[in-house]
């Protein structure tokens, strides 16, 4: 049974050969109506609440280091996004989102960068470096003297940790409608997320992508990265230290001038391998069914959530089971990555009869998107083959998509379904986006040694 099991692992590399080809605060993106770039709106100190005297004086002490990151059309003035920065040394340099500088990063041809200050300085920036998995960018205008003498927003250390509940004030110019400060707390990193990240119990809105996060002292918390929008001030800070080592590997860098993807897939193959390794090293969890072993993943990076049919509907009956990472790695507009998710439905059939069970079942299973070919990705390729698990029978599908751009890196769908049972069945869906064809190997076999039988096959039947 292993080595059939194995075999249809091994089938992932022979689908790569055969398939290969050649959530955030996005930056504002302005209505018709906002400003033009040669016109900054009045500065504002103010969020939607009125500020306390601490919020007043960390603004007025910050103003200075405060920067709008724009991105432009090469041949205009017309800007394709909006987002804010911060000064982080005397010379020049600031930081910003990823995200903000996207556009420039793999598009460098088509696009320039410039800033603009809380007094109306302007001028042009350079890229320096990124680091795509924090969302992170590092930037230096090309003409230091409009920036000189402004003095840089100081990290706090790291040895010095934020107690919960102290407040915390995210600076940025929200919807390029002026510069403002929202207070809020800080409530710890998050929990079960794989990359540390900080929760603000505050506002943050487009526009504020890239703007400082600062304490009582005027130090950076953490960089403005996103919100949920289905909640209500529940926002989120890329932490001081991430930001600390781009500067120091950054700092004397030559200027991107070329599309950045051979940087971008180097360093998402990079997070590709510690995210496997990590959920490699978790046991699986049992799903609880009475019949099958059914793999469910740890809840350390990630949070599963699970629904059922109701009992008194008279058709198959189900029970749902959905865990999925909350984080994504953005790269484009178009093409996030770096994530995991593993989901399952167990099935029972017995109010409805063998044929029509076998019908919806085997429906389900064949409903099953894959996707199709894309900008991005190639059309997936996929194998198929029934295998046993230690007498249980399973059908298995193992899909992968290769990334047009990401030399090296695919999208890994894994399908399995049990065929024993006449009214009774369950089945299983692995997809993880942006691995390596032997961490595609890897993630498949360690996904089908998860199924068994909850019972010895005789005490089964």
């Amino acid at each position: 049974m292993i080595s059939r099991r194995a075999a249809l692992a091994g089938l992932v590399l022979s689908a790569l050969a055969l398939g290969a080809a050649a959530v955030n605060v996005g930056p504002a993106r302005p209505a018709p109506t906002a400003a033009s770039p040669s016109t900054l709106p009045a500065p504002a100190a103010a969020a939607s609440a009125p500020l306390s005297p601490p919020g007043q004086r960390i603004y007025e002490r910050s103003r200075q280091r405060l920067l709008q990151v724009r991105t432009l059309l090469k041949t205009q003035d017309s800007q394709s996004s909006v987002g804010s920065g911060f000064l982080v040394d005397p010379s020049g340099l600031l930081v910003t989102n990823y995200h903000v500088v996207s556009q420039f990063a793999m598009q460098p041809q088509r696009h320039r960068l410039v800033y603009a200050t809380v007094d109306g300085q302007q001028g042009a920036l350079q890229l320096l470096a990124f680091d795509v998995v924090h969302d992170l960018a590092l930037l230096r205008p090309v003409d230091p003297a409009p920036l000189a003498g402004r003095g840089a927003v100081p990290l706090r250390p790291a040895d010095e940790p934020l107690q919960r509940g102290a407040r915390v004030y995210a600076l940025g110019n929200p919807l390029d409608v002026g510069f403002a400060v929202s207070e809020g707390s800080y409530n710890g990193p998050v929990e079960r997320s794989f990359l540390t990240t900080l929760f603000f119990g505050g506002s943050i809105s487009s526009g504020m992508s890239g703007g400082p996060a600062l304490d009582d002292d005027g130090r950076l918390v953490g960089v403005n990265v996103a919100t949920r929008r289905d909640g209500e001030q529940v926002s989120f800070l890329v932490p001081a230290e991430p930001v600390r080592a781009l500067i120091e590997r950054g700092r004397a860098a030559a200027p991107v001038t070329a599309p950045a993807w051979a940087e971008v897939t180097r360093q998402l193959t990079a997070h590709q391998e510690a995210l496997t390794r990590a959920f490699l090293a978790q046991p699986w969890r049992n799903a609880g069914h009475p019949r099958y072993v059914i793999p469910v993943p740890q809840e350390r990076f990630m949070r599963c959530w699970g629904r059922s049919s109701p009992q008194a509907l008279r058709s198959l009956q189900f029970e749902h089971s959905a865990c999925s990472m909350d984080s994504r790695v953005f790269v484009t507009g178009a093409l996030q990555t770096g994530h995991l998710s593993v989901r399952h439905e167990a099935y029972d059939g017995s109010r409805i009869g063998a044929l029509r069970f076998a019908d919806r079942y085997a429906g389900s299973f064949a409903n099953e998107p894959m996707g199709g070919k894309e900008a991005q990705r190639t059309a997936p390729r996929c194998v198929e083959r029934t295998i046993e698990r230690d007498g249980l029978p399973l059908r298995a599908v193992a899909c992968l998509r290769a990334y047009t751009r990401l030399e090296g890196l695919h999208d890994l769908s894994v399908l399995v379904a049990t065929l024993d049972g006449e009214r009774v069945g369950a089945q299983g869906r692995l997809d993880a986006w942006g691995v390596t064809a032997e961490n595609a190997r890897r993630l498949t076999a360690h996904y089908l040694d998860g199924y068994a039988w909850t019972t010895p096959p005789a005490a089964s039947r």
